[in-house]
């Protein structure tokens, strides 16, 4: 079996990007809605990156990521907004390992840092993989959405 390896995405890797987006998307049963253009502009900014988890010439996992400043924390945060492992790959060690390369890389730029996703009320597979690795949620932390209409008003 090929060694896995961890990788941040570049440039050229945005249509290996979208396919682990959609690949997750798919698996979730959710709409797909993502631009190629719009990932290539955040991804070309800094406002996303992304680590790959490839073996040989194969892509088993994909973590798609923002940073954050926080004065609570006095740190970097570093926002995890899609996790991905192929079917195939999963309860292997991947996402723990993608997680790790997102932590890795966001202290590389940033210094001291955590990690901050989101994971749907329904998913308790997710749930018990991110219980398991520490994170936890805080009860006082509640995330709202400003979009559509409501934001044109603002």
């Amino acid at each position: 079996m090929t060694a896995v390896i961890y990788r941040a995405a570049q440039s050229a890797d945005a249509a290996v990007v979208m396919a682990g987006l959609r690949g997750l998307a798919d698996a979730m049963g959710d709409p797909f809605h993502l631009d190629p253009g719009q990932l290539d502009l955040a991804l070309a900014k800094g406002a996303a990156r992304a680590m790959l988890a490839c073996s040989g010439q194969h892509v088993q996992g994909m973590a798609l990521w923002s940073p954050f400043l926080s004065t609570l924390r006095g740190a970097t945060g570093a926002f995890v907004t899609d996790l991905w492992v192929d079917q195939g790959a999963r309860s292997g060690g991947i996402g723990r390992g993608l997680l790790a390369s997102v932590r890795d890389q966001a202290a590389a730029e940033f210094g001291p840092v955590f990690l901050r996703l989101g994971v749907y009320a329904n998913n308790p597979r997710a749930h018990a993989f991110y219980a398991r690795l520490g994170f936890s949620e805080n009860p006082q932390d509640h995330w709202l959405t400003l979009e559509g209409a409501a934001l044109e008003a603002l």
